[in-house]
């Protein structure tokens, strides 16, 4: 069983910047891929990035890259989240995502297993 524990959501204005954490807890978190997800109102959830377990395979969506970047400190158990250039469409209740790690699976489809309950971001234009 592994427990995640998003934090660092909160308020700011189109351009700023703001860094997610996610703790687990449980297992080492290096067995397991991680990957931030988003869900704005009215609008499926949908991945953001995700990072393999061993670290050396990211994915971005489209419409993140170049500025946000995920990373993993395995000392800690935590995965950050930097979110840059922030753009009021990027309004959303952001979720921190496991899955176990498997070489084979691509992380842009990645359906994790276990789920953190979720930190607000609200962009203001």
């Amino acid at each position: 069983q592994v427990q995640l524990v998003e934090s660092g959501g909160g308020l700011v204005q189109a351009g700023g910047s703001l860094r997610l954490s996610c703790a687990a807890s449980g297992r080492p978190s290096r067995a397991y891929a991680m990957a931030w997800f988003r869900q704005a109102p009215g609008k499926e959830r949908e991945i953001v990035t995700a990072i393999s377990g061993s670290g050396s395979n990211l994915y971005y969506g489209d419409f993140v890259k170049g500025r946000f970047t995920i990373s993993r400190d395995d000392a800690k158990n935590t995965v950050y989240l930097q979110m840059s250039s922030l753009k009021p469409e990027d309004t959303a209740v952001y979720y921190c995502g496991a899955h176990i790690s498997i070489a084979s699976m691509p992380l842009a489809t990645m359906t994790p297993t276990y789920w953190g309950q979720g930190t607000q971001v609200t962009v203001s234009s």
